[in-house]
């Protein structure tokens, strides 16, 4: 009987063993939006920079779940744009502004359309600054659609906003400034 319930005792254990390694390897490997974007809040109206700037890190694994520091030292900054965080390594990972350019007939829409293609296909996502009914408003665009569309995502609070027609709302802006980033290799 002692045997048995020794076998039984390291069945149970291995199998709670295995079980949790297995959900370990799982979360390795986690969906930007159910696992970055659902469990994240823009807690300022105006820290949409940040905002995105922390979904950003979080999807890199730099920071944990709970990470608003940016947030909460920028709160209610109506002044900031993308140029605060250009060039600035925080966490191993290094943001840089792009396409600063005037909004007309002759921004390169091409080429920012091509460097978000690269970003995307490189495993990154793009933050980038859309023009909405309520003014200009920060996104982070998570994939391209089968159709080529871009779809991006934006945080409200604990409101999630998804656009699936980046590019055209882009295209009726006559251009966007964007922010990629880069990876320490010593990270």
């Amino acid at each position: 009987m002692k045997r048995m319930l020794f076998i039984l005792f390291l069945l149970i254990s291995a199998s709670v063993i295995f079980q949790a390694k297995a959900q370990t390897q799982k979360n390795n490997n986690y969906d930007f939006f159910d696992t970055v974007v659902n469990n994240h809040n823009q807690i300022f109206w105006p820290s949409g920079i940040p905002s995105a700037i922390e979904m950003v890190l979080k999807y890199c694994k730099a920071v944990d779940f709970n990470f608003y520091d940016l947030q909460l030292k920028w709160q209610n900054k109506i002044d900031g744009s993308f140029r605060d965080f250009d060039q600035k390594e925080l966490y191993g990972i290094t943001f840089s502004q792009k396409f600063v350019l005037p909004r007309d007939e002759s921004f390169p829409m091409d080429s920012l359309f091509q460097t978000i293609d690269n970003e995307l296909k490189s495993g990154k996502k793009v933050i980038i600054a859309l023009q909405v009914e309520t003014g200009w408003s920060i996104f982070v665009v998570y994939k391209k659609s089968p159709d080529g569309e871009l779809v991006s995502y934006s945080k409200q609070g604990s409101h999630t906003t998804i656009l699936r027609n980046t590019k055209e709302i882009v295209k009726k802006s006559n251009g966007t400034e964007i922010i990629t980033y880069s990876i320490s290799s010593n990270e």
